[in-house]
């Protein structure tokens, strides 16, 4: 029963870091698409219409990615955790629900309109969808953010023979936590695809290839990082403070705290023993600690051995996640900092070191919203819903060899369908952004946004 249970985390976690990884993309990538969509209405520029309609083919394949993990995922409620959706389900049901009854009608209303309606509807209707789009992934993303909020922060429900029911859907949609992970996840998106825009682009001007489109959307994506990664910092302090508070077991985990004290370092590095309950190799940094996660050089930090072991999160991937997250973080303000000197002196597009910086930095978003998401995950444990039901409690009792089987057939499955998205991709990135489809052509079908150039077209230098 126990590997049982072991082998449906490790699917359950197998399947949602590939699902995470398509909205995380497609949130921002929606955005800026109505963000090109927009430009071009305004200045009637070839090359924005040109990049919106390169963006919106990588957008269709990371969307259309993206809906089918989420359907594989959920499935896994009603089969290897029904017990959680038999005592939560009267709250968690109705959240996802929603998301469905508004983020899912909305999208599937104006995504056709979208992919294939250059050439049928007005140049505002066709905005009007992309913005529609737009709002649907973040519809989506809040009420995702909502019912995994309140499995960490449950609130305004009460407990009647082990089943949960909402008392308050006010208190239950805007748990403690809530507002600090729909900003922190959103951002997150955000940085992102922003990230994938500028590395895109990075690789272009190495290869000398779409140089014009290249350096605009090098310059947008710079813009766009210099603004919104303080930002990230900014809210993922408060979030820390509010993890603090609501789930003081994850922090000290997060910082690989033992012992309650005052005045405690920050540990930039160590190895945490958690059988002798202490860190090897320890790097730290006196009085920062507390400076950074209360506010004040002689905060308080609980340790992890004020709580019972069978109440404390895995430590190590915990720990290592959390710096895997933040290093990348810093990393992002470095780089957009150099590229905001290097514009300033006339060589943004010129410093190879630079481009190959960026470039590198393409997945840094993805990587750090998987750390990000194993820190959240990782550090709730042992609970499935904090402090009131523990994972182990959630399973269905499946037999080991059916998860066997599921698990195995995940594996082979994505291996083959995400591999040939990522490789189509991979294909339309090397294709580039060609010229968009003209319109109003007597006798055409509508536009095709997934079709692909026999071979890439290279602008004139």
């Amino acid at each position: 029963m126990a590997d049982a249970e072991l082998l449906s985390r490790i699917q359950f976690g197998f399947v949602i870091s590939f699902h995470i990884l398509f909205p995380a993309f497609s949130i921002g990538l929606a955005s800026w698409l109505a963000f090109l969509e927009g430009v071009w209405l305004w200045k009637r520029t070839d090359i924005w219409r040109d990049l919106y309609f390169f963006w919106l083919k990588i957008f269709a394949v990371a969307f259309g990615m993206g809906v089918v993990s989420g359907i594989v995922m959920s499935f896994q409620f009603g089969t290897n955790w029904s017990n959680l959706t038999l005592a939560a389900g009267n709250i968690l049901g109705p959240l996802l629900n929603y998301e469905v009854l508004t983020a899912f009608f909305l999208e599937a209303t104006f995504l056709g309109v979208m992919l294939f309606g250059w050439r049928r509807v007005s140049h505002g209707t066709h905005f009007f969808a992309t913005c529609m789009v737009a709002l649907g992934t973040l519809v989506s993303t809040f009420w995702i953010i909502s019912a995994s909020s309140w499995m960490h922060t449950p609130a305004g429900h009460v407990i009647r023979d082990g089943i949960y029911y909402p008392e308050s859907w006010w208190a239950v949609i805007f748990n403690p936590s809530f507002p600090y992970r729909l900003a922190h996840m959103t951002l997150a998106a955000f940085i992102t695809t922003a990230f994938v825009i500028g590395g895109v682009s990075a690789i272009y001007l190495l290869r000398r290839r779409w140089e014009e489109k290249a350096q605009l959307m090098l310059k947008l994506a710079l813009v766009f990082v210099i603004i919104v990664v303080p930002i990230q910092v900014f809210v993922g302090d408060l979030h820390g403070l509010n993890v603090r508070e609501h789930q003081p077991a994850k922090l000290a985990a997060i910082e690989a705290r033992w012992e309650t004290e005052k005045r405690v370092p920050l540990t930039l590095f160590a190895w945490p023993d958690e059988v002798a309950e202490t860190n090897h190799y320890a790097v730290d940094v006196p009085y920062l600690g507390s400076l950074i996660l209360t506010h004040s050089l002689d905060g308080e930090v609980k340790g992890l051995k004020d709580f019972p072991r069978d109440q404390r999160p895995p430590v190590k991937p915990v720990f290592f996640a959390f710096r895997v997250m933040v290093g990348l973080g810093f990393a992002m303000l470095a780089i957009s900092g150099l590229g905001l000197l290097l514009w300033w002196r006339g060589r943004l597009f010129t410093a190879r070191w630079f481009l190959w910086a960026f470039a590198l930095m393409l997945p840094s978003g993805f990587i750090a919203v998987l750390a990000g998401w194993y820190v959240t995950e990782i550090g709730r444990q042992p609970w499935v819903i904090y402090g009131l039901m523990r994972t182990r409690d959630a399973f269905s009792g499946v037999d080991l060899a059916s998860v066997v089987i599921s698990l195995s057939t995940f594996v082979v499955v994505y291996a083959i369908v995400f591999g040939f998205g990522i490789w189509y991709l991979y294909r339309l990135f090397r294709a580039g952004p060609g010229s968009a489809p003209p319109r109003n052509v007597p006798g055409k079908t509508p536009a095709r946004p997934l079709s692909v150039p026999d071979a890439p077209v290279e602008e004139s230098p």
